[in-house]
This record gives C-alpha cells, sequence and structure tokens, in this order.
C-alpha cells in the first residue's frame, strides 16, 4: 500500500551513491539525515508554547522558552554538519522555524507582555518586526550562494534572527529586574519604538560578529580564564537571570560597535592588499 506522506528525499552525499544503488527499489534514509529536523521541529514547539504562555501570564517560562529555541537553532546546524546529514530539506525548514520562533514569537510575546498598552501602535510595532525579521532571513538565504571573500564569514550582515529576538525581549528582562516605568502606556510605546530599532538592526547592513569565529583557537594560557568567565556567566544566570540578560543585551550592543570597527580594519587592510597586488601585476603595467 502506498504511503499517503511525500517521501523525504535529502540530497545523497557521495558515501551514500552505493548504498542506495545498491537497493533502488526500496531506500532507505539515515537517521543522521533526520534528528537535525526533529532539533528544528522541537524548537518550533518551544517558541510556541513560549507564545501561549505569554498569552497566559507565565513570562518568565515563555522567554526562557524562547531562550532555548534559540540555543535549539544554534546547535541543529552543527548537529546536522556533525552527522554528514545536512539537506536542503532540513535548510529551508530551519529558515522556516527562524521566522516562527525569532519574528513571530518574540512579538507576540512582547505585545502580550505590554505592546498593547499602547494600542494600534503596539501591535504595528510587533508586525514590522516580523515583517524585518522575514526580510532578514530571505536575504541570508539568497546571500548563502554569492561568491564573496572569505573574511566576510566571520561576520554577517544585520543583527542574526536569534540575536535578534534576544534583544527584543529586553523590556521584558527590565520589567523583571523591577526597572519599569510607572505609566504602562509610556512604556509600552518606547517598547513599541525599541521593537522597530531592533528591527532595523536585523534588516541593516550593520556587519556583526558571526558565531562562527567559536571555531578559532584560543592561546594556552587563555584556556582556563575563558573557561572560569564561561562557568561564571551561567552561575550567574541561574543566580541572577533578569540582570544577567539585561547586561547580556547591553554587551551585546557595545559588541556592534566593535564588529564595525573590526570590519572597516579589515576591509581596508585587504583593499590595500588587492591594490598592491595589482600595481605589481605585470599584465597590468
Amino acid at each position: 500500500m502506498a504511503s499517503p506522506f511525500q517521501p523525504f528525499e535529502p540530497p545523497v552525499p557521495d558515501y551514500d551513491r552505493d548504498e542506495r544503488a545498491a537497493s533502488p527499489a526500496r531506500h532507505r534514509i539515515p537517521v543522521r539525515h533526520i534528528i537535525p529536523n526533529l532539533i528544528t521541529i522541537v524548537a518550533i514547539c518551544a517558541g510556541m508554547t513560549g507564545m501561549r504562555l505569554a498569552f497566559e501570564g507565565r513570562f518568565e517560562v515563555a522567554v526562557g522558552l524562547v531562550i532555548a529555541a534559540a540555543l535549539l537553532d544554534g546547535i541543529d546546524g552543527r548537529i546536522a554538519r556533525m552527522l554528514k546529514g545536512q539537506s536542503r530539506f532540513g535548510a529551508e525548514m530551519d529558515s522556516l522555524a527562524d521566522i516562527v520562533n525569532f519574528g513571530v514569537v518574540p512579538a507576540m510575546v512582547l505585545y502580550a507582555y505590554s505592546l498593547h498598552n499602547a494600542g494600534s501602535l503596539g501591535w504595528i510595532a510587533a508586525l514590522l518586526y516580523a515583517a524585518t525579521c522575514a526580510l532578514r532571513l530571505a536575504r541570508f538565504n539568497t546571500m548563502l550562494d554569492a561568491p564573496k571573500p572569505s573574511w566576510q564569514s566571520k561576520f554577517f550582515t544585520g543583527v542574526p534572527a536569534p540575536a535578534g529576538a534576544g534583544l527584543a525581549m529586553f523590556p521584558v528582562y527590565l520589567g523583571f529586574t523591577g526597572l519599569e516605568l510607572g505609566d504602562p502606556r509610556i512604556a509600552a510605546i518606547l517598547s513599541a519604538v525599541y521593537l522597530l530599532v531592533v528591527g532595523f538592526l536585523m534588516a541593516s547592513r550593520i556587519p556583526t560578529w558571526s558565531g562562527k569565529t567559536i571555531g578559532l583557537r584560543v592561546r594556552r594560557d587563555y584556556v582556563i580564564p575563558v573557561t572560569l568567565g564561561v562557568v561564571l556567566y551561567i552561575v550567574l544566570l541561574a543566580s541572577f537571570l533578569w540582570e544577567t540578560l539585561t547586561v547580556t543585551v547591553l554587551v551585546y550592543y557595545v559588541s556592534i560597535l566593535f564588529s564595525v570597527r573590526d570590519y572597516r580594519r579589515i576591509a581596508r587592510r585587504n583593499e590595500r592588499e588587492e591594490n598592491a597586488a595589482g600595481s605589481n601585476d605585470p599584465e597590468l603595467q
């Protein structure tokens, strides 16, 4: 009996072609192709559940689920590469999950928390934020196949969607630390303006450091301080969650200034090297 579902057909790597050719009538999909997609689906479920809990007034758990979705988004691609389970299907699903988890869900969580007090302005801000997130992801996907210098892989164009989601919920962090304006409508209007700023940063061409730099080597004498710093950050998250998230957002904004400076410095250096190489090219003389 034929299955009612569309067969899952990821691209066939070279190391699987012999296995697929040996049983063309009934080939099977390796589990390593399925695991990354399961993680992506779990991330969608986490984000959607966070949105539901926000409308139920359980904002602490809602924010935690959005952060969990961001963490799952950060590992699904790495797990796919580690298991050699990349597929076009998985890449498309990951993009759709990002629109939901980092575009729709943060906007709705913030709307349930405060934006509804601003009336139509709050709703417009939520819509525009989701739209800018979709535009940012569409641009990211179209730039994947575009040729670019290797040094530019160190940077994202604009704030990445997971980071944008974390920045978007900054008013929620402040609220739980007690740093909140007395008038709910004024707080909602300021949150709406802030959300639009975050959307602009995602859709902009501002260079921000990429998470791919995590693969850089660390000097031996820096290993212990770096390890202790990571442990300290985790402890602070466990003990002072909202205060730590608030400081993290501020540190990220400061890092954007340094990433822009780093990008311009590297771009100028490469331009000088290209000009020097061109002047020494005998064909151009």
